[in-house]
């Protein structure tokens, strides 16, 4: 069935909508040399450049429907290049976490204090992003450290503690052990999904890779919301995690994510699936 060019520039149009905000924002900040400190993070740590962001193309899943319609320039030009071994082996491997991190309940007992960790027991001068005010003395920061459980599970977040609040956590997460100790209830986890989303673009599609990136962004403002940096001038009001009622919020808020976050997560770890059988002969 031909997919006419109607369809095609309307598909187009809805996905840029999603995106265009974001990944405009980000590339008129970066041609004026401006730094956003909680945006930026979705564009310099996760490896997917905003024109693959805004692009719009169809998945596996979908190739029957635009088959007949290879000749439109866009489509042409990104028509699913056969996947390399190592991409494959991607694909395995982020279906094995995903169906691992389902397999298991989720935990939301960390009320985000990892990034608490990461500036506990430094100087003003020690702490990587000392350009923001931190809304706590650093002697209270250290006295809710040692007051709560720490439980990371994300190696990530995990890697980024200072040294003297690596001991603390109740678990010490390393590469290898990240599908043993990913779960659902993790922030990180759950924005994960976009940069996992990212490395199998273009045969997963990109409405799919959308999806991820809003759940990022959900997830990304939440993060700094629970963090110890004061953002509220930038529209960022805290997530006080430092009373109970902040630790309740948080744990709402995470619950409210890892909803949101595990349909995506089976989504893509079908269409991870959906890759592998469509190129068995390419498995080496």
């Amino acid at each position: 069935m031909e997919i006419e060019a109607s369809v095609w520039e309307l598909r187009q149009s809805q996905h840029r909508a999603r995106v265009v905000p974001h990944a405009e924002a980000f590339v008129q900040r970066r041609a004026c040399g401006e730094k956003h400190p909680v945006w930026d993070f979705l564009f310099t740590y996760y490896n997917f450049s905003p024109n693959k962001l805004l692009t719009w193309i169809p998945g596996l899943h979908q190739r029957e429907e635009f088959i007949a319609n290879l000749q439109h320039t866009v489509y042409h030009q990104h028509a699913f290049p056969v996947p390399k071994p190592r991409d494959l082996h991607q694909a395995r491997w982020i279906a094995s976490l995903c169906s691992n991190i389902l397999a298991k309940p989720a935990r939301f007992g960390c009320h985000g204090l990892h990034e608490w960790a990461m500036v506990y027991r430094q100087s003003e001068a020690e702490i990587r992003h000392n350009q923001h005010p931190l809304r706590l003395p650093a002697k209270d920061i250290a006295d809710l450290i040692e007051s709560q459980p720490l439980c990371c599970t994300h190696y990530d977040a995990f890697r980024f503690f200072t040294p003297p609040a690596t001991p603390l956590n109740a678990i010490q997460p390393t590469l290898e052990t990240r599908h043993l100790n990913e779960q659902a209830g993790c922030l990180h986890a759950n924005m994960d999904l976009y940069k996992w989303a990212g490395k199998l673009w273009p045969w997963i599609g990109s409405d799919l890779v959308a999806d991820t990136f809003e759940l990022a962004v959900i997830g990304r403002a939440m993060d700094m919301r629970a963090s110890p940096y004061d953002l509220a001038h930038l529209g960022f009001d805290p997530i006080p995690i430092e009373t109970e009622a902040g630790r309740e919020q948080y744990r709402r808020e995470q619950q409210d994510l890892t909803a949101l976050a595990n349909p995506i997560r089976q989504r893509l770890q079908h269409a991870c699936e959906n890759l592998l059988e469509s190129f068995p002969s390419e498995q080496n």
